[in-house]
């Protein structure tokens, strides 16, 4: 991600090298640990989020080390020399389980499976819950963004309003979850995203005029041409010198590519300048719109009959407005061959212990029709139950299924080749498509089947009552 930064092993927090020097003076440093990273809520009042981060997760894990810098400074703060002397050969040596980036995922499944030793697979949760809530949220965001759109032209302009380094994140994970092209030109360099930008109000203030400016841009740039009409008065100045403009360029042979609109009532000023470009038969002219848009207010815009061919989206994209954080969290739930947990007064936060399999039923079309939490060693469930309400339940007699985690680190080592952001953008649409219109719909959408094997409620019971037992009364 950014070497020097996320490679380091100080990139975590203070309480997570706490806990790991606990377990290594204890001597409980080579206990085997299984861990859970899921999220409790879907983002965006929806239904699913769009799993990304995991390439960016295992470049850093293979990377991840305490240098001399950061050993001396674990030295200030006051850890011990045995351990410090530790971390400085330490290299994360665990397994990683699960799904492909890109994949459609529910609340309260595992996504990533950790296991290892105690002391790397807390050491590194930080660092997991970093680079995939965010790129995870994002990812999503864009998805939501391009269903709204449909085929339409999708621009990531977030980067100025992107969480400082996020930004090469944000955009990157824009483009896995839909969109078409990034403004950020690093993150489009280092992950292969195409790059794309005209030009700000400033262009057109620099210049003696508006005209003069659109003249000297359709100069240097005539066959990307792409002209902002708001600096002034959209109508009555940004678009009669954007026609004249565009004769001017057509006359030398060149096409003006298109108009930004970047302010106002968008539905009226695209309709009208569509209107007014048709007229001078300006009619491959494109629309772009800008300006603080999100999905429903793109939804709102098409559903109003705008003629607008692209978007350009920036701070409710790049900020995951209105939700701003993904709920993925990082539990135990294993430690030796103990199966854990933790208990809460809210049913909703008691975790599902031991090592665990999903399995993703689909039914005879292709969609998806239930997902299934279930122990590793079991065989697929042929009934699931709902995980807060042991009376309801779901029959998967008949229905087709395959497990969702699969190996992606063993030993510390990368088990699958980089995929481009193309091939995961790619199969990110696949998998949308294979989730039923009624699970995507933004208001009211139906919920998705998630339930757990007969064994693990089992579990989860037993468990329960073991620690319950244990309170003071």
């Amino acid at each position: 991600m950014v070497p020097g930064v996320t490679d380091s092993g100080l990139y975590t927090d203070h309480y997570e090298l706490t806990m790991a020097q606990g377990y290594w003076l204890d001597g409980q440093a080579e206990r085997h640990a299984c861990f859970d990273y899921f999220f409790r809520k879907a983002p965006f009042q929806g239904t699913y989020a769009l799993f990304t981060g995991l390439s960016d997760l295992l470049d850093c894990l293979t990377a991840w080390h305490f240098d001399d810098q950061a050993c001396a400074h674990l030295g200030t703060l006051g850890f011990d020399p045995d351990f410090i002397a530790f971390l400085a050969d330490f290299r994360f040596q665990g397994e990683l389980f699960a799904p492909p980036e890109g994949e459609v995922v529910f609340a309260g499944m595992p996504v990533i499976r950790v296991e290892g030793n105690l002391v790397e697979t807390q050491l590194i949760e930080t660092l997991l819950l970093n680079l995939c809530n965010y790129a995870s949220l994002i990812a999503t965001k864009a998805a939501r963004l391009r269903q709204a759109a449909g085929p339409r032209l999708l621009l990531d302009f977030g980067l100025r309003r992107a969480p400082g380094l996020g930004g090469l994140q944000a955009s990157k994970a824009a483009v896995l979850g839909g969109m078409d092209a990034t403004s950020n030109v690093l993150a489009a360099m280092r992950y292969g995203l195409v790059s794309s930008g005209t030009q700000a109000h400033a262009w057109i203030q620099a210049h003696d005029d508006e005209l003069s400016a659109f003249r000297h841009y359709a100069r240097r740039y005539p066959s990307q041409c792409i002209l902002l009409l708001d600096t002034y008065d959209t109508l009555r100045s940004g678009l009669p010198n954007a026609i004249r403009v565009a004769h001017e360029l057509a006359a030398d042979g060149h096409r003006l590519q298109g108009v930004r609109l970047d302010s106002g009532d968008l539905a009226y000023l695209s309709k009208v300048t569509r209107r007014r470009l048709d007229e001078e038969g300006l009619d491959y002219v494109k629309i772009l719109a800008s300006n603080q848009l999100d999905e429903y207010l793109i939804h709102s815009l098409l559903e109003q009959g705008a003629p607008i061919d692209a978007f350009g989206v920036g701070t409710r994209l790049v900020t995951g407005q209105p939700d701003a954080v993904l709920d993925g969290v990082y539990k135990l739930c294993q430690i030796d061959e103990r199966p854990c947990l933790k208990l809460s007064e809210n049913p909703e936060k008691i975790i599902l212990p031991g090592r665990k399999q999903v399995f993703r039923w689909y039914d005879g079309q292709g969609r998806f029709y239930a997902d299934g939490i279930q122990l590793a060693d079991e065989a697929p469930a042929t009934r699931l139950t709902h995980p807060r309400d042991p009376e309801r339940h779901v029959d998967l007699t008949g229905y087709r299924c395959e497990p969702l985690l699969r190996p992606v680190m063993a030993q510390g080592i990368r088990l699958e080749p980089v995929a481009s952001a193309q091939t995961i953008a790619a199969y990110a649409r696949d998998r949308l498509a294979c989730l039923a219109p009624e699970h995507r719909r933004f208001d009211n959408p139906h919920p998705y089947k998630v339930g757990i094997s007969t064994a693990l409620l089992q579990l989860r019971q037993t468990c329960v009552n073991a620690q319950r037992a244990r309170l003071v009364p």
